[in-house]
């Protein structure tokens, strides 16, 4: 028993001429060799201790409606896999130069310990590793589950009370696990270099292969990089290459020395490159093909408690759960829209479209495109933000949406008792007679009446809900909304969903019907979903399922409500169809089945939109420039290659809508309209489509014969 002793003597002097903290590292083990140093592990009250092992950082997949993956989400880039998912020649590698011993051992290698360290000294270097992997593992462990600054700096200070702390919980871990378990939760937790935590990333990251089809050369490079993976980083430049170019060689050199390869094999490998592929990291959403649907989903979990209570959480849980995320994008869809927008609009423009699809009666967002891409290089004028959602989902403040809002006027109307048919007689301009006229939901006074809205080129006349609207005629939604309330009308598109995309209140102006409040695609193409579904409103959904690493799988159904009268949005339904053949869609033209919609242009063609919806799928578009849309107007400009005096909402965006609808629909069956009840709004009832009545509506020509939009106001 001295000689023994004296051998733990020899180690410590031996640590401390080499001027490495290792004397507690000298202290006992279990099993194997270290089975001598139990009864002074007693002695000194050495006992293991339960290490909490919280799950590694995985990370996080999503995929498209048709289980095809779209994106990854990741704090730590990492696959967890199992042993046998790793080349021989890679656990080879990792135990001989890191423990050669392992398998041999208990939970220090008193041996290898000293003959490290005596190599150590004599090298001037750290050619070999004194920790066991189970010691490094441990380590590992201390360090990904800190939460605070001192958590990891006591996981990395060099102290005997850190090492003694670690060989407490090596000592449990080697009673829990096998070795085979051990090494295989080692290689899933280590870090190589190169962003790449784990074999499988690392494998991915350096070479571009799994793990499993590591070659010696590979494998080599891999077992020098986690001593010091920041040194050996080979993402980092060309000192660090060499660097790890020296230490594959030494791994190559340990495995000879050890007998696990030849001299000759150990010749030859040395020979090769380095080979560092620097395979681009998987994941977030800059690399997705659907980038700003891909930003909907990661803001969605990130800012809805239904993920997480805190924030935190939320995080913790997207980017470490290693979740599999089922979502609602439809690739024929998003296809389709794609095409569509990059028909009518260049990625140069300076104005940008975008376009949203929702389902109707489930609020399933289908679709999100723009065009121009998504990134942060502003010279080829990508887009930072998420131009299709809302500032809750990674979008900015919006655009106007113009005209778009007249709808909900005409809802509060027909919910009010008003027949297709009943109107008013409007003039050219509009003026509150008094201040009392209009009130916001507060009931305060906010009629302007020094304020005129015009209908630029005439428009005066009788004008019913259903003329009114084919027109958009500023006037008589002035008159309409005087009518019905403004409040009213608010309360309408708050049934609806609609809400300002920078997050604020709606403003509660007079004007609100000509559509003064920022929005955002979804937003819009979400309300008018819930006209098609009959009045049923559901809140726009990204997420149908999530799968956790265990396995165990969450179901998310659509959230929805009856937020309207259904044979109330039967005949708005019936009246909006007439856009299209009536109406300022009028030369767009329909998409070949029953479809509804409305097209909005702002103050001097600020911006300009389409919102339609089939009982099948709805959709909106917005085009308006991101530099500022009140600067930067859309008139006298060139987009797509042409050029527009005025862009108007059937100018771009209605076009847009229809040639999307009519690729994302196609094959599916076309579905009917329920019929107007007559007996109640009037019209024609089950059988029958729109009368074209003797008073046309209203708009402005122009030099090919379209019927655009005519909704100019001051909405200052």
């Amino acid at each position: 028993m001295g000689s023994r002793l004296s051998s733990v003597a020899r180690l410590t002097a031996a640590a401390a001429a080499a001027g490495v903290v290792a004397a507690a590292i000298a202290l006992p083990a279990v099993g194997g060799t270290g089975a001598m140093f139990v009864s002074a592990s007693e002695d000194l009250g050495i006992k293991p201790e339960d290490l909490k092992e919280p799950p590694l950082a995985e990370k996080t997949t999503v995929l498209d409606a048709n289980g095809n993956q779209i994106a990854q989400f990741y704090e730590e880039y990492r696959e967890t896999i199992t042993l046998d998912q790793v080349a021989p020649i890679m656990k080879t590698a990792i135990i001989s130069i890191e423990d050669f011993r392992f398998y041999e051992h208990g939970a220090i290698d008193i041996e290898g310990t000293i003959r490290a360290l005596a190599k150590n000294f004599t090298s001037g270097g750290i050619a070999q590793g004194g920790s066991s992997i189970t010691q490094q593992y441990v380590k590992q462990v201390l360090l990904n589950s800190a939460t605070t600054d001192e958590e990891r700096n006591a996981a990395l200070e060099a102290s005997y009370a850190r090492k003694l702390r670690e060989l407490r919980y090596a000592m449990a871990v080697e009673e829990k696990y096998t070795k085979d378990e051990i090494l295989e939760k080692y290689l899933n937790i280590a870090y190589f270099g190169a962003h790449a935590n784990g074999i499988e990333a690392a494998a991915k990251r350096f070479f571009g292969v799994k793990a499993s089809e590591l070659n010696l050369v590979q494998a080599a490079t891999l077992a020098g990089a986690v001593q010091d993976p920041n040194a050996t980083d080979p993402n980092l430049g060309k000192a660090q290459r060499k660097r790890l170019l020296d230490r594959r060689n030494v791994v190559l050199d340990r495995m000879a020395e050890l007998k696990k390869i030849t001299l000759e094999e150990a010749a030859e490998a040395k020979k090769k490159p380095l080979g560092y592929k620097g395979t681009p990291l998987p994941g977030g959403c800059e690399a997705s093909p659907y980038p700003y649907f891909c930003m909907y989903v990661r803001n969605e979990v990130l800012s809805n408690k239904t993920f997480g209570k805190t924030a935190k959480a939320r995080s913790q849980f997207l980017n470490r759960g290693g979740l599999t995320i089922q979502t609602t994008l439809d690739p024929k869809m998003q296809k389709a829209a794609e095409n569509a927008i990059k028909k009518h609009v260049f990625a140069s423009d300076n104005p940008v479209a975008a376009e949203a699809l929702v389902q109707p009666g489930t609020g399933q967002i289908k679709a999100m495109a723009a065009s121009r891409k998504y990134g942060q290089n502003k010279r080829k004028k990508e887009m930072s933000y998420n131009v299709v959602a809302d500032a809750v989902h990674g979008g900015g403040i919006g655009f106007q949406a113009g005209s778009t809002f007249k709808t909900f006027t005409l809802i509060t109307a027909l919910e009010e008792g008003m027949k297709v048919n009943d109107g008013f007689s409007v003039g050219s301009g509009y003026r509150a007679p008094y201040y009392s006229t209009f009130k916001n939901c507060k009931g305060e006074n906010i009629g302007d009446p020094s304020h005129t809205v015009t209908n630029d080129e005439g428009g005066g006349g009788f004008k019913s809900l259903q003329t009114g609207t084919w027109g958009s005629v500023n006037t008589f939604f002035m008159k309409l909304e005087e009518h019905v309330g403004l409040c009213d009308t608010i309360k309408t598109a708050k049934s609806l969903g609609i809400k300002r995309s920078d997050g604020l209140d709606l403003t509660e102006y007079e004007t609100f019907t000509l559509g003064t409040n920022e929005m955002d695609p979804v937003t819009v193409a979400n309300a008018y979903a819930a006209i098609g579904a009959r009045g049923k409103y559901c809140k726009p959904m990204a997420i149908t399922k999530i799968t956790d690493r265990d396995g165990k799988v969450t179901n998310y159904k659509p959230d929805c409500k009856q937020a309207l009268d259904p044979e109330v949005a039967d005949a708005a339904a019936y009246i909006l169809s007439g856009v299209f053949t009536k109406g300022t869609m009028r030369g767009v033209g329909g998409i070949g089945r029953p479809a509804a919609g409305k097209t909005g242009t702002t103050d001097a063609q600020a911006t300009a939109w389409f919102a339609g919806f089939t009982p099948d799928l709805a959709g909106a578009v917005s085009i308006g420039d991101s530099r500022g849309a009140q600067k930067y107007k859309l008139n006298n400009v060139t987009i797509g290659g042409k050029y527009y005096g005025s862009v108007f909402g059937a100018s771009i965006p209605g076009p847009i809508w229809k040639d999307t609808m009519m690729a994302a629909l196609k094959g599916t069956p076309a579905t009917e309209f329920t019929p107007i009840n007559s007996s109640r709004f009037g019209g024609c009832g089950a059988g029958c489509q729109p009368v074209q009545r003797s008073d046309e509506p209203e708009g402005d020509d122009d030099s090919d014969g379209q019927l655009e939009d005519v909704d100019v106001a001051d909405f200052d």
